[in-house]
């Protein structure tokens, strides 16, 4: 009995550090959720400088946090949210983007130039190209552009010579 006594005089201190702790992973990951717990931590040490018993303190911490979480975060990140760039960065921008084959491309390797000017490692999905071909970038593979080829395909029934 003696050691939750001394569990629950000294709780406040842990509340304190819980807080800390989760407002430092805050400020490292600034995804609102640790905020949240921080102020479910909060709500704990409240508990506890009121008088309430541990178990208490923990399930005040537990509902408040949750209902942040539930509640409170969503409509936070929207707003944090609402003047982002939506133009895609990185590789993100390299996918669909068009360019031409300036070394035979197979599924082994090649090169490609993309309308951005990049001259990029390139292969094949399917087949081999040849240069000049026009191509798109199907997905980027580590440093290597994975690459289709845009130039339109005579049919069976069609004439390459007309």
């Amino acid at each position: 009995m003696e050691l939750i006594q001394t569990i629950e005089q000294w709780a406040w201190i842990g509340w304190l550090v819980l807080i800390l702790v989760f407002l430092v992973i805050e400020m490292l990951t600034l995804d609102f959720t640790f905020l949240m717990l921080s102020i479910g931590g909060l709500a704990g040490l409240g508990s506890d400088l009121l008088g309430a018993p541990i178990w208490l303190q923990v399930i005040v911490a537990g509902v408040v946090a949750a209902v942040l979480v539930l509640f409170l975060r969503p409509p936070l990140l929207r707003r944090l949210r609402r003047g982002e760039d939506p133009t895609p960065s990185n590789v993100d921008a390299l996918i669909d983007l068009r360019g031409r084959v300036i070394a035979t491309v197979s599924t082994h390797g090649g090169q490609v130039k993309l309308a951005n000017g990049d001259v990029w490692t390139a292969r094949s999905e399917t087949g081999e190209l040849e240069p000049g071909t026009p191509i798109h970038v199907s997905r980027i593979d580590g440093a290597t552009a994975v690459v289709r080829s845009d130039a339109p395909t005579a049919s069976p029934t069609e004439d390459p010579r007309a």
